[in-house]
């Protein structure tokens, strides 16, 4: 069985025992998440939200708050002597799905 959740923006399939990273979450490590935003059941019983579905969750357990490896910006315009150069870490919350529930 899985899922697909909103969150931080964007749409995530999930299934039971995952690993996913997500945007950062205002969660410590070791705490539980419960998303009720649930798009779609998917599996046997298949089912279609409109937009979620009604009494559906995906709760999950944080694992770490972290940041992705830095990525450099770098913007110029020719000729004009124009150069910026900066740098940028994503926060990230990495969980583990625990279960899908209806």
């Amino acid at each position: 069985m899985y899922a697909i959740i909103e969150t931080g923006g964007k749409q995530i399939k999930v299934e039971a025992g995952q690993e996913i990273y997500i945007e950062k979450l205002n969660v410590e490590a070791d705490e539980t998440v419960t998303f009720d935003k649930v798009l779609f059941v998917g599996g046997d019983d298949v089912k279609v939200g409109a937009p979620f579905v009604e009494g559906a969750t995906v709760t999950a357990k944080a694992v770490k708050n972290g940041k992705a490896k830095k990525i450099t910006v770098f913007k110029y315009k020719a000729k004009k002597n124009y150069r910026k150069k900066q740098g940028h870490r994503q926060p990230y919350t990495k969980l583990v799905v625990d279960a899908i529930n209806l």
